[in-house]
């Protein structure tokens, strides 16, 4: 799935990496536990939370996933920006909630990494 089309599905505002919304994930993870994230195998996915500061960046970083999304209308602060923009990641932040924004994604193919 396109990340326009996830950012679209969501009503998602891009925060960053706007040059790279053609790009396709496959795989979706949902999680504020950034102690979760650190046990997935696999870095081709999107990372859903709501944990919004600049340590779930670092954690993305950390694990090499390139991919965030922000849910529950969570402010996204410049220091996380900037994090992420030196990182090259795609920052999305909508005002769905985690399940509704799983369930959307889901529902139009992406699929859990387990």
């Amino acid at each position: 799935m396109k990340l326009r089309d996830i950012a679209a599905a969501v009503q998602g505002e891009v925060i960053c990496g706007a040059d790279r919304l053609d790009e396709n994930v496959d795989y979706a993870f949902a999680s504020d536990l950034m102690s979760d994230v650190l046990t997935i195998k696999t870095d081709d996915f999107l990372l859903i939370t709501g944990l919004a500061n600049v340590q779930s960046v670092r954690t993305a970083e950390m694990s090499d996933v390139e991919y965030i999304l922000f849910v529950r209308g969570k402010a996204v602060t410049e220091e996380m920006t900037a994090l992420a923009e030196d990182n090259g990641m795609v920052v999305i932040r909508t005002d769905y909630s985690m399940f509704k924004t799983s369930g959307i994604l889901y529902g139009a193919g992406l699929k859990p990494v387990y």
